[in-house]
């Protein structure tokens, strides 16, 4: 019997999501191509892997069998991958990274230009998702590590599997559309009374900053609710109302668009996650180097990493 790394991988995204649809988007399949897959690894096995329940999918004993040991055959390859890389004498890799909009558009080009002069034999693939799913597409084995995100008023919830090393500390300031004040600061709880354009709550930053507002005593009216950060300061510009935008996602200012400092700092921590397991891969240290020299660069460096 011989067994396809590719369709074990499948099995266990199978077994951790419950549906083939949701173990495709997380591999970056289609659901038939999953499908196929995982009809012909029963016929490898030679037995009855899954069994459909309505809309999700059962793993059958053997299934379950088989994607407990897939797991740990999963983990193996990566040790496995790491020590060959140990012995290599010139550094070579390709590692794909989880980013959102405004670490794309400002740190990974900076850091990727210092990697590939330095060493052009590690390969920096990007995926963008939303900054609170980068973590678990880490966990799953979908990401090779990515960047996430702390709010001062809102840290996000860890897993203790991840290891996470702190790049930047950007401070948030108000996003105003032009004329709408003359100060050079401004108070949080001074923006009560204008119309907000902001991300949906279940987002991470739409929730850190309906947080900050409510502690300081006031609900954000919100007339615009916009995941993109690039739109939200489009219609910033356009008069429609208000947001908070950070240093890095200051790459995004449309023109048109005014910038006041909050008067009571708020700030978001940028780190970057990976499996404790891929610690000691030295590629990985290397474009983690790159990426705090980048960072370092913008006047956003952060010394210690969470323990």
């Amino acid at each position: 019997m011989e067994l396809s790394l590719r369709r074990l991988r499948m099995l266990r995204e199978l077994h951790r999501r419950g549906t083939v649809t949701a173990a495709a988007l997380a591999l970056h399949y289609t659901t038939s191509a999953v499908s196929q897959q995982l009809t012909q690894l029963e016929r490898d096995v030679g037995a009855k892997l899954f069994e459909r329940r309505g809309r999700r999918v059962q793993l059958t004993e053997i299934g379950l069998l088989l994607a407990e040991h897939a797991e740990e055959i999963m983990r193996s390859v990566d040790r496995a991958t790491t020590a060959l890389e140990q012995t290599q004498e010139g550094v070579t890799a390709r590692l794909t990274v989880g980013v959102w909009a405004s670490v794309a558009s400002s740190l990974v080009p900076s850091a990727l230009t210092l990697l590939a002069a330095e060493h052009p034999g590690i390969e920096v693939r990007t995926r963008e998702l939303a900054p609170e799913d980068t973590a678990v597409a880490v966990q799953d084995g979908s990401l090779d590590f990515s960047f996430v995100i702390d709010y001062s008023d809102y840290p996000m919830q860890w897993d203790p599997e991840l290891t996470r090393v702190v790049i930047a500390v950007e401070r948030l300031h108000a996003a105003l559309p032009p004329g709408t004040v003359s100060a050079r600061t401004i108070a949080l709880a001074d923006l009560a009374e204008h119309p907000w354009i902001l991300a949906g709550p279940k987002s991470h930053f739409g929730r850190a900053v309906r947080l900050a507002c409510q502690r300081c005593g006031f609900e954000p009216r919100i007339n615009h609710e916009v995941g993109e950060q690039a739109t939200a300061l489009a219609m910033v510009a356009a008069g429609l109302g208000v947001t908070l935008v950070s240093d890095l996602g200051l790459t995004l200012r449309p023109p048109g668009m005014d910038v006041v400092a909050l008067t009571e700092p708020l700030t978001r921590t940028i780190s970057i996650a990976h499996l404790g397991t891929a610690a000691h891969r030295p590629p990985l240290q290397l474009v983690i180097d790159a990426v705090r020299a980048a960072a370092a660069a913008q006047g956003l460096a952060a010394r210690s990493p969470y323990p």
